[in-house]
Parts: C-alpha cells; sequence; structure tokens
C-alpha cells in the first residue's frame, strides 16, 4: 500500500468520533476523509468519499454498524471494516465477522492499535482484540435463530404478541412460539429477561 490510507468514521458520538479522527490524524499515512455520525449513512458516505477503511461503531441510529457492515460487502467490497465499540461483547464479535468486518476492536485499546488495525487489515490480516477473542470462544456460538432474534428485537419495547405479529406480517401463534423458544434459549424466564440477556451477549 503505498500514498495516504483514506479513513471514514462512523459514530453517534461527537466527542468520541472526533477524538479518533484526531488521534488517526497524528499518523503521517492515515488521512479521515469522511464522518458519519448515523449507520444508514455509512454506504451512501463510502460511494462519495471513497475510503480505504471504514471505522463502525455498533450502536448507532438508523442502523448498527454491524448492519452496515453487511451492506458494504455487497456495496463496496473493496472497503475494509474495523468495527470499534464500547461494547466488548462476544455476540457482537461473532456477528461482526459473519457480516465482513476485518477488525473487531474495544474503543478503550490504546489509539497505536487502532492505527496498526488499520494498516493491518488493508494487508488482509484480521485484527482482533485477544481478550474478546477468548470471551467469544468460551460462550459459544448464538442460539437464536435470524427470526428468533427478529422477534425478540420487537419485543423489546414491550409490545403485545399481537402487535408483533402484525409488524412482522406473522401469526400470533407464530410469534409466541418463536418467544417462547428464544426464552428457553436464553433461560431466562419472560420475555424481558430474554431481552436483557440476548443483548448483554450480543445477540442482539
Amino acid at each position: 500500500m503505498t500514498g495516504m490510507i483514506r479513513v471514514l468514521l462512523a459514530d453517534d458520538q461527537s466527542m468520541v468520533r472526533e477524538a479518533l479522527a484526531t488521534l488517526l490524524g497524528l499518523e503521517e499515512d492515515i488521512e479521515v476523509v469522511a464522518q458519519v455520525a448515523r449507520g444508514d449513512e455509512v454506504v451512501a458516505a463510502v460511494l462519495e468519499h471513497r475510503p480505504d477503511v471504514a471505522l463502525l461503531d455498533i450502536e448507532m441510529p438508523g442502523m448498527t454498524g454491524i448492519e452496515a457492515a453487511a451492506q458494504l460487502r455487497g456495496a463496496a467490497p473493496g472497503v475494509k471494516v474495523v468495527i470499534v465499540t464500547t461494547f466488548g461483547r462476544p455476540g457482537y464479535l461473532r456477528r461482526a465477522m459473519e457480516s465482513g468486518a476485518e477488525a473487531f476492536l474495544v474503543k478503550d485499546a490504546p489509539a497505536a492499535q487502532l492505527a496498526d488495525a488499520v494498516r493491518l487489515v488493508l494487508k488482509g490480516q484480521r485484527v482482533i482484540d485477544p481478550s474478546l477473542a477468548a470471551a467469544a470462544l468460551a460462550e459459544g456460538a448464538d442460539p437464536l435463530t435470524a427470526r428468533e432474534r427478529e422477534v425478540l428485537n420487537a419485543a423489546a419495547d414491550g409490545s403485545v404478541n399481537a402487535e408483533i405479529a402484525c409488524r412482522l406480517l406473522l401469526s400470533e401463534g407464530t410469534v409466541r412460539n418463536y418467544l417462547s423458544t428464544a426464552i428457553q434459549k436464553t433461560g431466562a424466564r419472560n420475555r424481558a429477561e430474554a431481552v436483557r440477556i440476548a443483548r448483554e451477549k450480543g445477540w442482539l
């Protein structure tokens, strides 16, 4: 790789985003060419500014960084994705890798480690926070199916089965079955606890 490495930053916390931009801007070979505060702005910004690497937070309005990474895989497959998050949850790591991310770091990692990750992914390497990788292996795979996650997510705001069924175009019986299975898989006592457990593990 020759010349400047072009980077896009996506984070809804402006202070964090600007701090990352400042730190990366101190590197002689890295240039931050765009910043966005929403997940659903990532693809358009990437297509406009053509970065080499997109640094994405996970929890953003509009769309998560993991969902944005999956969209980039189709819209701009040449762009490398680095997930940088406050939430070092094993389930997030698995989903980020499945979405096509090349690196996964927590925000309290040293700035030099982030800059190195940007360089390494352009060389075709994967960079994963070692403590998080160990935790993901110990945690095991996400037991929820995509549909169970969708229904559990829909229940997170307290919606009743009829409302969830209408929103997801399912029958109430089907919604009830998915929720029952999700509660059982998470070891929860009720749907609210199932949502909490799944979020803590990074499955939602």
